[in-house]
Order: C-alpha cells, then structure tokens, then sequence
C-alpha cells in the first residue's frame, strides 16, 4: 500500500503498546478544522512509531444512538453509493442480505470492558451507546463472515491454518484478517483503545507488525476523513 499522510490528517496519538522511553515520542503536525468547528488532530504514519495512525483521536463521535447511526450515517451516507466488503474486497451496490455493518473491536467485548450488564442493560448506558455509535469501528462485510469471527481474539494463525477464499484465516477461538486489512484492523483497534480506555484484542505485538506490514493507503486515509466530517 502507499503510504499517503494528508496535512489534515496531523494528531499526537501515543499507543499503550509500550509506554517506555525506547519508543519515539510524537512528531509535530498541523492543525486545522474541519467544517463543523471541531479540531481535528492526527498523527503521521512512521515506522518507527508502528501503531501511530491516521484516524481522529480526541474527536469522539458526537452520535449516540447507535441503531440510527447504522441506518442513517453508516449505511445512508457513508455506504449510500455502495462500496466493497471490508475483508473479502467484494464489490456491492447496497446492504441487502448479503452484508451487514460489522465491528473491528465487537460490541460484546465493549459491553465486557464497560461490566455494564446484558445487552439490554447496555443499550440504556450512555458510554455504551456512544462507543457503538463510532463509525470509525464500523465496516461493511459480508454477514456469514461477521456471524464467523465474533468474539474471536486477533492472531496469526499461519500457513498451518488454511486461508478461505477471502483470505481469512481462523480457529474457534482466533481469526487472522487478509493481508490487505491487518494494518486498518491494527490502526482501528488502537484508535478504540486509546480514545475509549478498551482492551487489546490479541497480543500488541501482532497488532503492531500488521501495522508495520499494511501502512494505510488512499482508501483507507480517504474512509477515515469522510468519518470525521460526519462525526
């Protein structure tokens, strides 16, 4: 992928990967706004700093009703033309049957790390409602895939476990995204756990090679400027 780092997009993220002094501190950016009046800050995509990324931090969303942000931002505005599947790199023109919204960081691990009770009871918390309403965590996929890695932890599974057509790979337990996605599932879960205090989904050391091996491309860079004007 080509790495592609906009002047807007320009914010200090600093990762909990590991906090200690061998690791570089943040590089100094512009700022700007964008056209709601909101400071939008990111950080550069460097080697060095694996997990530093392009996504919006410090600019929570502003949306807090999930069911409608799916309906009417997700799939209303940000998906309104079509797109492709986020795994499988499938075209579509519309959510049908086939796809649904998915989760990079799934709502039944937000609801353990808040301990905020059934999903019933976690629909009425506010924290809750907020973080699902982030469309930064949220990608279109195809529902057999979504109904598959649920509640799996992130790994690499390798060679010893076959790909599928998509090129996932998974166990009961793990899932190993494609390659061309390992570095936006390794820049989105540390967006979720820096900016909402969640915990890793697997081990950081594999979310910082994915990050390392997959640096963002256009695309990537073009899905995360689009959220942040509408959130």
């Amino acid at each position: 992928k080509r790495v592609n780092t906009p002047s807007y997009f320009c914010q200090i993220v600093h990762f909990a990967i590991n906090r200690s002094s061998r690791w570089p501190r943040y590089v100094p950016c512009n700022v700007r706004y964008n056209g709601s009046m909101k400071k939008i800050t990111l950080v550069p995509i460097t080697l060095t700093l694996a997990l530093s990324t392009t996504l919006v931090i410090g600019q929570n969303t502003r949306f807090s009703d999930p069911e409608t942000v799916v309906k009417d931002q997700f799939w209303g505005n940000l998906y309104a033309n079509g797109g492709t599947s986020f795994f499988c790199d499938a075209p579509f023109t519309s959510k049908g049957f086939v796809m649904t919204d998915g989760y990079v960081y799934p709502p039944a691990d937000i609801r353990s790390a808040l301990n905020c009770g059934t999903t019933s009871q976690c629909k009425q918390d506010n924290q809750y409602r907020q973080i699902t309403s982030d469309l930064h965590n949220m990608v279109p996929v195809r529902s057999r895939v979504e109904m598959r890695r649920r509640n799996a932890r992130y790994e690499n599974l390798g060679d010893a476990t076959r790909a599928d057509d998509c090129g996932i790979r998974e166990s009961a337990q793990f899932f190993e995204p494609p390659e061309h996605v390992k570095g936006d599932v390794a820049r989105t879960m540390a967006y979720m756990v820096d900016t909402y205090g969640l915990p890793w989904l697997g081990a950081t050391s594999v979310f910082q090679e994915w990050s390392e091996l997959d640096p963002p491309d256009d695309r990537e860079l073009a899905r995360h400027q689009r959220i942040a004007e509408i959130q």
